[in-house]
C-alpha cells in the first residue's frame, strides 16, 4: 500500500470538494509532509535531549534538571533558545562560503530520510520503492557537510574532526548497507512498508531480529558510528580535539549540528525498531486479541486503536533504542581511532558480508521461514 500517496488523494479531494481548484489543492498540499516532518523531528530531539540529561544524571546518581518547567521538561527548550540567540561568529581566515553550507549539507539529509519511516499502515509520508536505500544515500552525503566544516574552518582541529568524520563514515556504511541488504533480501523489497509487512502476522516471533540477530548486531553498532555516539565520538572528542570540526561554531550553525546529531539518533532507532523489531507490530497479533475478543476486524473502532497502538510501538521501540545509546554514552570509554577503524574493515565487514551470504542460502533451503 502506498500509503503516503492514499493521504495526499484523500487531502487533495477534500479540498476539492470545497470548491478549491486541483492546482490550488496541491499546492496547500506539498509544505504540509515537510512541515509535519520538522516539527515531528524536532519534539523528537527535545524528547531525545531531556532524555539524555535526565539518564546521564540518573548513572551519575544525580537528580539532573528539575525546575525548568515540570521534571525539567523544558530544560530542552532552554538550551535550543539560548543557541538560537547567541551571536554567530565566523572566524577571520575562514572561508565564508564553505563554512555556512558545512552545517546545511549536515542537517538536510538527515530530515529528509524522515520521508520513508512509517509510523503505522497508513502513516508515512511517502512509499519509496527504495526507501532503506535511499537512507543509505542519503546518509553518505553527511561526511562531504562535516569535512566541509573541518576545513573552512582553519583550524588544525576542526580538519582533523573532519577527517576523522569522513574516515569513519566510510568505514561503518559498508557493514551498515551490508546489513539492511541482507533484510532487503528477506523481504523481497526495498520499502519500509513491505519490510514491516513481512514481519507482521506472528507477533513478537515473526520479528526479523530472530531471524537476522548477527545483521541487527552489525547495524546497531554501525548506526552509532555513523551517529558519532559514544564509543565513537572520535570526530569531537573534547580531550583531544576541542570540538573537532563544531570548535569554531557558534550560535545557530553550532545548532544545526547539535540538532542533527539528536535528529540522526531518533532516526537510526526509528530505522532499527522497523527493520528488526516490526515497527508498528504489536507484540502480540492485534487480530488474536480481536478474534479472542469477539471483535470484527472491520470495526471502526478497532482501526482507531490499532492505529494508535502502531504509532505507540513504534515510537517506544525507537526510544528504548534511544534510551540504550545514552546509556552507552555514560556507561563506555572511547576507542582510539585505530581501534575504531579496526572493529569496521575488519570486524564487522566480513561478518556483514558472512551474514548476506548465509541469509542468502538459508533463503534458497527454507523459502517460507526466510521469505522466500
Amino acid at each position: 500500500m502506498n500509503s503516503g500517496i492514499d493521504l495526499q488523494g484523500n487531502f487533495i479531494q477534500s479540498l476539492m470538494d470545497l470548491g478549491l481548484p486541483a492546482g490550488t489543492a496541491k499546492a496547500i498540499w506539498m509544505p504540509l509532509p515537510m512541515i509535519l516532518m520538522l516539527i515531528g523531528a524536532t519534539v523528537g530531539v527535545l524528547v531525545c535531549v531531556w532524555q539524555e540529561r535526565k539518564i546521564s544524571a540518573a548513572v551519575q546518581q544525580r537528580i539532573g534538571p528539575e525546575f525548568i518547567g515540570p521534571l525539567g521538561l523544558l530544560a530542552p527548550v532552554a538550551d535550543g533558545l539560548k543557541l538560537v540567540f547567541k551571536e554567530d561568529v565566523i572566524p577571520a581566515k575562514a572561508d565564508r562560503w564553505l563554512f555556512t553550507l558545512g552545517p546545511i549539507i549536515v542537517v538536510l539529509p538527515v530530515f529528509l530520510s524522515y520521508l520513508i519511516v512509517p509510523f503505522g499502515q497508513n502513516l508515512l509520508i511517502t512509499d519509496v520503492g527504495m526507501g532503506v536505500f535511499l537512507w543509505i544515500a542519503l546518509s553518505s552525503v553527511q561526511p562531504i557537510g562535516l569535512l566541509m566544516a573541518g576545513y573552512a574552518s582553519n583550524n588544525k582541529y576542526s580538519l582533523l574532526g573532519g577527517l576523522r568524520a569522513a574516515a569513519q563514515s566510510i568505514s561503518y556504511e559498508i557493514p551498515l548497507a551490508l546489513a539492511v541488504l541482507a533484510i532487503a533480501m528477506m523481504s523481497n523489497s526495498l520499502s519500509t512498508i513491505d519490510i514491516v509487512n513481512q514481519q507482521s502476522g506472528y507477533g513478537i516471533l515473526g520479528w526479523n531480529v530472530w531471524r537476522q540477530p548477527a545483521g541487527f548486531v552489525i547495524f546497531w553498532i554501525a548506526a552509532l558510528a555513523e551517529c558519532e555516539r559514544m564509543p565513537f565520538d572520535l570526530p569531537e572528542a573534547e580531550e583531544e580535539l576541542v570540538a573537532g570540526y563544531q570548535t569554531e561554531y557558534s550560535g545557530m550553525k553550532f545548532a544545526l549540528f547539535y540538532l542533527s546529531s539528536y535528529v540522526n539518533l531518533v532516526l537510526s532507532a526509528l530505522l532499527v525498531s522497523v527493520l528488526y523489531f516490526g515497527g508498528w507490530d504489536f507484540p502480540i497479533p492485534i487480530n488474536l486479541i480481536a478474534g479472542l475478543l469477539g471483535v470484527s476486524e472491520a470495526n471502526p473502532v478497532l482501526q482507531i486503536v490499532t492505529a494508535s497502538l502502531g504509532i505507540t510501538m513504534t515510537v517506544l521501540k525507537a526510544y528504548f533504542f534511544v534510551f540504550l545509546a545514552i546509556l552507552l554514552r555514560w556507561t563506555v570509554p572511547r576507542v582510539r581511532i585505530d581501534q575504531l577503524l579496526d572493529l569496521g574493515w575488519k570486524f564487522l565487514l566480513p561478518i556483514g558480508l558472512v551474514n548476506l551470504l548465509l541469509t542468502a542460502a538459508l533463503k534458497l533451503a527454507f523459502p517460507v521461514a526466510f521469505g522466500g
